[in-house]
């Protein structure tokens, strides 16, 4: 899983600070030193839509946790302190994954204007008045259920692209690791195709990138979010700006299939990747 890592980056992971890991912060860090990577970004849990404490939400069921705001302000203060902690060992970049931001640009906004934040990626965890994707029982849904879930997932994904205001989009096909890894539905991407390109020519015009996410390689899934034919696609509609992340949650899975990642942009005709700094893209040679 760790071949090819050297030199490379690792700008997709989350810490203690994200509800859904109790990796702790410097263990990360120092595993990212001693694989040797260029560039390690900490890029904690940000949901936009669970902000605020439960109370805030009313009677809302479909979120099982709250208060992102606390979590992304632990996170993002205590990996600035240790940015300057670890300075000439490796370039550690304070980010945030921030979660359904179209939906509440206000709070997107707020963040935005974090002069100690680096990097944004830009994802869709879940759909309005639906449970997180990770969370949901797939067990009672026919294919014409799971196709107009998707429909509506590329189509949120497609306004988020309009709003575009962070660095990369984050794990384009993430649904598919639930979907088809852990549930076994055969999907014909095909339907999606001209809608992704959408979405990517208005990233390329933006200036702004995606990612190529290896948690899938790991996973049941077996293929990268996204695989080879829409990095392809990315760069056919103009985009210039990669990432690659692990999602590590643990520090175990810390850069694995890093390097399977760059292997997909080279095959996509990327010959480098960025890594991010007061959200101006730096880029490494692959």
């Amino acid at each position: 899983m760790f071949e090819g890592v050297k030199g490379l980056i690792d700008c997709h992971t989350h810490t203690r600070f994200s509800v859904d890991s109790e990796a702790d912060e410097i263990k990360m860090i120092e595993r990212a030193i001693d694989l040797g990577l260029t560039a390690y970004a900490i890029t904690d849990h940000c949901e936009a839509n669970r902000w605020y404490s439960k109370e805030y939400y009313g009677d809302v069921k479909v979120y099982p946790y709250f208060d992102s705001g606390k979590d992304y302000e632990a996170s993002v203060a205590r990996i600035s302190e240790l940015r300057n902690k670890y300075s000439g060992k490796i370039k550690l970049i304070v980010g945030t994954e921030l979660g359904q931001a179209q939906e509440f640009p206000e709070i997107a906004e707020n963040v935005l204007k974090d002069e100690r934040l680096d990097f944004m990626i830009g994802s869709l965890h879940q759909l309005p008045a639906t449970e997180d994707f990770a969370l949901m029982d797939y067990s009672g849904f026919s294919h014409d259920d799971i196709v107009a879930l998707l429909d509506r997932y590329f189509s949120h994904i497609y306004e988020l692209c309009k709003w575009g205001k962070f660095d990369v989009l984050g794990h384009l096909t993430y649904t598919l690791r639930y979907i088809e890894g852990e549930n076994g539905f055969k999907i014909d991407m095909s339907r999606y195709d001209e809608q992704i390109a959408e979405s990517f020519r208005l990233l390329a015009r933006k200036g702004k990138g995606i990612e190529i996410n290896t948690s899938g390689m790991r996973q049941a899934y077996g293929r990268a979010f996204p695989e080879l034919k829409y990095v392809k696609l990315f760069k056919d509609m103009g985009g210039e700006i990669l990432s690659l992340g692990s999602d590590a949650h643990f520090v175990e899975h810390l850069g694995a299939h890093i390097g399977r990642g760059a292997e997909i942009a080279r095959q996509a005709g990327f010959d480098r990747v960025a890594y991010f700094e007061r959200h101006k893209p730096q880029f490494v040679k692959l």
